[in-house]
């Protein structure tokens, strides 16, 4: 009986952390230029972030930045703050993974993969096919 107990306290601390573990990457987090703040949130089973903080939000004219490089006419007038750029991160092994990454800079999508870093820091590998083929972006938890 008292194995019994004792196997199912293990079973339930190790679904805590894990269910810790994959909550790691909810919160605020600065991008590697320090110039955004990205807020990641659950969203049913899996991730997605959005820009909530720009460092600098407006245009050359004052008015606010908007996603011009769109390849969508039809998007090309939606502001930039409030734009959700991370999208169904399914989490796996430390590994949140088979998501993907707008840059509004290019206006493009990539297939995207996040990793913990220590507690505090996101690597956020954006690519195209194969993860070896992509960039890395260091991201730091806002305090």
């Amino acid at each position: 009986m008292k194995k019994l107990f004792l196997m199912m306290a293990m079973l339930f601390a190790t679904s805590i952390v894990f269910a810790q573990s994959a909550d790691a990457v909810v919160g605020k987090w600065i991008n590697g230029d320090n110039n955004a703040h990205i807020q990641i949130f659950k969203s049913g089973n899996s991730y997605d972030g959005k820009l909530i903080y720009l460092k600098d939000p407006k245009d050359e004219n004052g008015k606010a930045k908007v996603d011009a490089n769109n390849p969508n006419s039809n998007l090309k007038t939606r502001p930039i703050l409030g734009l959700q750029l991370l999208n169904n991160f399914n989490y796996d092994d430390g590994t949140w993974e088979d998501g993907t990454i707008y840059d509004p800079k290019t206006g493009k999508t990539y297939s995207c993969k996040i990793t913990m870093n220590g507690k505090d820091k996101l690597n956020v590998r954006g690519y195209v096919g194969i993860s070896l083929i992509g960039r890395t972006d260091v991201w730091t938890k806002v305090k």
